[in-house]
């Protein structure tokens, strides 16, 4: 008896499943928001599992809105899940940093000494002599692990707060790169082939 008044109390019905449907879809929403990440990487397995947790969550939250068609705080608590949890989820994975991504650099500096610092980064640079409309210029082609982005990209900035460059995901690198050895970890071996150059020949700027 008391526990069929305290389901058809104002407390339960108005604060409680509100409540729990907001964290359900909170949960559910930040899961989802990450694994459209991890597809995009490649990363199957993870993919498949968390997908399982998600529409595990989903089914329940959606249960207790069938249940409580007439409470519009359900509703709200409903849409304010799905919004807080795109935001949780795009947090969590710029903090997991996955994946590589490459910048590329265009400058009229002499990029010597910026090469030396990226050098130390984890990063592999390709470098480009050209000419443009302006003169000639250095374009720089890195390819490095996500977490080493922002360091790189402050280096860049100290180096020449003028620069043009661009960030690019990397989705799928070559399949005749190298496979990692026992003593090389994957992005070392992914970064492989890149050897910044000493020198490089000339392109106009129609060809590159």
């Amino acid at each position: 008896m008391e526990s069929q008044v305290l389901l058809n109390s104002f407390y339960y019905t108005w604060i409680v499943i509100p409540l729990l449907i907001f964290l359900a879809r909170v949960v559910d929403v930040t899961i989802e928001t990450v694994r459209n990440i991890f597809i995009i990487k490649g990363f199957k397995y993870i993919v498949a599992f968390i997908g399982f947790i998600e529409v595990l969550i989903w089914l329940l939250a959606l249960q207790q809105i069938m249940k409580n068609l007439n409470n519009p705080a359900c509703f709200i608590a409903y849409a304010a899940g799905v919004s807080t949890g795109n935001f949780i989820g795009i947090w969590i994975t710029e903090k997991l940093s996955l994946g590589l991504v490459e910048i590329k650099l265009i400058t009229q500096k002499d990029p010597s000494d910026l090469m030396d610092e990226l050098s130390q980064t984890r990063c592999r640079l390709s470098r480009l002599e050209a000419e443009g409309a302006q003169g000639s210029h250095t374009i720089l082609f890195s390819v490095m692990p996500r977490r080493s982005m922002e360091s790189a990209l402050k280096r860049i900035k100290a180096f020449d707060p003028r620069a043009f460059y661009t960030v690019e995901d990397i989705q799928t690198t070559g399949h005749r790169w190298p496979a990692a050895s026992k003593t090389e970890s994957k992005h070392q071996a992914v970064l492989a082939p890149f050897r910044w150059e000493k020198a490089a020949p000339v392109f106009s700027e129609e060809t590159v």
